[in-house]
């Protein structure tokens, strides 16, 4: 039987070049404390983006919570159920209530033309997810937020990598936030990062993030402790050599299953937004029946698909009340992510195409 390929794997440096950062940690003894590799992390990351300033932290969820804790207000925040739940968890460890506004069912992306309708007097803020690293509608929810003085944190926890009139993503909004998980397109093994072109916001998420300091000396926000170690920044720092690599080898396999799978009429794609990532590729079968009958087939040859994003979160009942989101149920009960990384060849994007398309017919 085959070695398994799973869903995705973490983009990895050649470890000589971890380690030769490794071996400075250990000379300096400065393992935290928003130390010279942290720094050094955040400084590279924002010269390869192009964006001022950036704000490490230790992973993306907690990001998240940052970021909501920035805008200092406790009310409702509007979001899309067709995302992982630490775009709810965050919201709900930082006393907001999420509010679920359904998807479209061709981007995968929030239904911006349904979000006006969801606002009310105790909305402070609007939180839109770059699903599968695919863009929202930029223009339509900032007009939105800017007729209701509404802050917008984009979950861009997939969007390394990905761009918007030729600039990075995380220039829109009040907030971007990131994941640099390993099964991200950069990764630090675990962490996350927060991106704002205020001046302000960035230093009021600095004191957060390290306990509400201010300079050390007096406690001036409601702060906790979210920095990222020097051994995460130092994958980091390795990782981004090969950023520009990943990205060009996720869009040609990309294109390749699409090209394959798409002798089936009844497969459908997401539709893809202009400066997309390509960071997952999810497959939507006609219904759930065949979903899961391709996880079988692809299961037993030792390929692991993964039902991104099953369930809806609005169904998530201990957590959250049930509201009806029939759109985003409906793409959550029928959609595969299949096998794409950096250590797959194209021949088992190939295969894993082949097996697929026969098993869906």
């Amino acid at each position: 039987m085959r070695k398994p390929i799973y869903v995705t794997m973490p983009t990895l440096a050649p470890l000589e070049e971890v380690n030769e950062l490794m071996q400075g940690i250990w000379e300096s003894g400065i393992m935290t404390h928003n130390g010279p590799l942290v720094q050094r992390f955040e400084k590279e990351v924002c010269e390869y983006l192009k964006v001022p300033q950036m704000v490490s932290c230790c992973n993306g969820t907690l990001a998240l919570q940052m970021a909501i804790k920035a805008i200092g207000k406790q009310g409702e925040i509007i979001t899309s159920p067709f995302t992982f739940i630490a775009t709810i968890s965050s919201i709900m460890w930082e006393h907001c209530t999420p509010v679920f506004v359904d998807i479209d069912p061709k981007t995968l992306d929030i239904d911006a033309s349904k979000i006006e309708e969801k606002i009310t007097c105790h909305t402070v803020a609007i939180m839109p997810v770059h699903v599968f690293g695919n863009n929202c509608d930029f223009e339509a929810i900032d007009a939105v937020a800017k007729a209701h003085n509404i802050p917008v944190i984009y979950d861009a926890c997939h969007s390394v990598g990905a761009t918007y009139k030729g600039e990075s993503v995380f220039k829109q909004g009040t907030i971007s936030v990131t994941s640099f998980h390993a099964t991200k397109m950069l990764n630090t093994a675990e962490g996350g990062g927060i991106f704002t072109l205020n001046k302000e916001i960035d230093e009021k998420l600095r004191r957060i993030r390290f306990f509400g300091f201010e300079n050390h000396a007096d406690i001036v926000e409601d702060g906790f402790n979210g920095k990222m170690t020097e051994a995460h920044a130092a994958i980091g720092i390795a990782n981004l050599r090969y950023l520009d690599k990943a990205l060009e080898d996720r869009k040609e396999k990309y294109a390749r299953y699409k090209e394959i799978l798409g002798q089936n009429p009844e497969i459908a794609f997401q539709k893809i937004t202009t400066g997309c990532n390509y960071s997952y590729f999810p497959a939507i079968f006609k219904d759930e029946e065949i979903a899961l009958k391709v996880v079988a087939a692809l299961n037993a040859e030792n390929i692991f698909p993964r039902r991104y994003f099953y369930p809806s979160v609005n169904t998530f009942t201990k957590l959250v009340p049930y509201v009806p989101m029939p759109k985003s149920e409906d793409i959550a009960s029928r959609i595969l992510c299949l096998p794409l990384h950096v250590r797959m060849s194209m021949q088992d994007i190939e295969e894993i195409a082949e097996l697929t398309l026969k098993t869906s017919k």
